[in-house]
């Protein structure tokens, strides 16, 4: 199977009552990890790297592994661009083979997040493309972005802000952060406000530790997509480093990849029926 269009994807998901998890990539052990883990779990996502980790590669590196990986998949899985900081990210990614992107303006004034995403989507939009925009910030650590600033999606906002960026998915802050080291906490009374005046399905960042059963019931209130990076970075980082705590002569790169493959593979097969299985 190819990497499978953004908008078949949801439209997968909708019918049959997934949540789409969107897990991190860096290189090509993790892209091929996480394709593995989503075909044993037999269960969609979507593969995807933010503006940031493409410093190690670029998008027509990522684009191909991605491919590749998908290649004998009979899982829908798609490739989708997280935190696009430029529209010239967008457009490599595009141009390159990504089925999803995200524009990601949030730090920017409302009126300045909505012209940024109108660009992005209206770029997007011609080629087929489904686009995700974001209103409010997260706390906590994105790739080497610290914020120590949380501001919740405001509800009375979010209406006018889909309608013009033309947005086809909503990032939402709502409690959930970026990063292991702080304690999510969902506010699902504010998640089922938004989803009553967005008109498109909410995404949640920062996924890894959040309850499965609060996954569950933000699935009631428009949830299609959340995004786990920390969650399979901590278990790619520890296979490596549990083998120099082990032996500091430690060199066997191939066999320690492979291991780290396995790890990172396992942990997406995971999380995508742990959010899945209610």
């Amino acid at each position: 199977m190819r990497l499978v269009n953004g908008f078949k994807l949801m439209e997968f998901a909708k019918r049959y009552h997934y949540v789409l998890p969107a897990f991190n990539t860096t290189n090509l052990e993790m892209t091929y990890a996480i394709a593995d883990g989503l075909m044993k779990a037999e269960l969609p996502g979507y593969i995807q790297i933010s503006s940031n980790n493409l410093r190690l590669s670029n998008p027509e590196i990522i684009a191909e592994m991605a491919a590749d990986a998908v290649k004998k998949s009979e899982t829908p899985i798609g490739l989708h661009l997280d935190h696009g900081k430029s529209f010239e990210d967008v457009k490599a990614c595009i141009d390159a083979g990504f089925t999803s992107i995200m524009i990601d303006a949030s730090y920017l004034p409302f009126e300045e997040n909505i012209k940024e995403c109108r660009k992005a989507a209206d770029y997007c939009h011609f080629y087929g493309i489904p686009v995700e925009a974001e209103l409010g910030a997260l706390k906590g650590k994105e790739e080497d972005i610290i914020n120590e600033a949380e501001c919740k999606t405001d509800p009375d906002m979010v209406a006018d802000f889909v309608e013009r960026t033309g947005c086809d998915t909503l990032a939402v802050s709502v409690g959930n952060v970026h990063g292991l080291c702080l304690n999510p906490q969902i506010d699902i009374p504010l998640l089922e406000k938004i989803n009553q005046v967005s008109k498109v399905p909410l995404v949640l960042h920062g996924g890894s530790g959040i309850p499965k059963e609060v996954i569950w019931e933000a699935k009631k209130y428009g949830l299609i997509k959340i995004n786990y990076g920390s969650d399979l970075r901590k278990e790619y980082i520890k296979t490596f480093g549990s083998a120099y705590e082990s032996n500091h002569n430690e060199h066997d790169v191939i066999h320690l990849s492979l291991e780290a493959v396995e790890e990172v593979s396992r942990r997406a097969r995971e999380l995508v029926t742990m959010i899945n299985e209610h």
